[in-house]
This record gives structure tokens, C-alpha cells and sequence, in this order.
């Protein structure tokens, strides 16, 4: 079983700063790509930001500038630093991890639970 542990939500004023975390544990032998992303009421599930293994990131337009992504690959822990915060970041964000449980078969995209970011007006 792989179980991804979300945390660091919470209710900031706007320009205010947060650190979202994901630690993903389990049965797992390595892990590739490494994502957040958000899902406001009524609209899509949206990526905000992924990180390969080697480092290499990608960000939404909307958070350029203002978010970084990192990971700690000893810890098997994702990051995202979210600075400038505004109203309309406010959502559930969730993490997804490319797991792989053995070398017989290939990744797969885990979720996290969600964590509610509240941006106040």
C-alpha cells in the first residue's frame, strides 16, 4: 500500500505565504514524477506545478513567479511554496506521486487526501 500525508494547509490573508508538504510511504521502490495540483468548487482539476526526479519543473501560468516546487528524495517528500498568495488560489490542493512498488512493473499516480488552502480577501 502507498499512502501519500499531505499537510500544511491552512487560512492566509492575501500576500501571505504557504508551505505545502507530501510525503508519500508504503511499499515503494522508487519514485519518478512528482506533482500538485488544485480543484476549486464546481472547476477542474488543475496542475499547479510537477517535478521529475532530476530536478526539472513546470509550472502553471498562473503561479509563475510565485510558487516553487522541490522535492527531498531521501524523505520520498514533495514541496510547494506558495508566496503572493491570492483570492483565487484558494482551493484543495492535492499531491500526486509516480510510484514504483518493484522492478516488475511500471509507475503509477498516487493521490494525496487534499489540504484546503483559504486565501481571506
Amino acid at each position: 500500500q502507498v499512502q501519500l500525508v499531505e499537510s500544511g494547509g491552512g487560512l492566509v490573508q492575501a500576500g501571505g505565504s504557504l508551505r505545502l508538504s507530501c510525503a508519500a510511504r508504503g511499499s515503494i521502490f522508487s519514485i519518478n514524477d512528482m506533482g500538485w495540483y488544485r480543484q476549486a468548487p464546481g472547476n477542474q482539476r488543475e496542475l499547479v506545478a510537477s517535478i521529475t526526479r532530476a530536478g526539472i519543473t513546470n509550472y502553471a501560468d498562473s503561479v509563475k513567479g510565485r510558487c516553487t516546487i522541490s522535492r527531498d528524495n531521501g524523505k520520498n517528500t514533495v514541496y510547494l511554496q506558495m508566496n503572493s498568495l491570492k483570492s483565487e488560489d484558494t482551493s484543495v490542493y492535492y499531491c500526486n506521486v509516480d510510484v514504483r512498488i518493484d522492478l516488475l512493473r511500471p509507475t503509477r499516480g498516487h493521490w494525496g487526501q487534499g489540504t484546503l488552502v483559504t486565501v481571506s480577501s
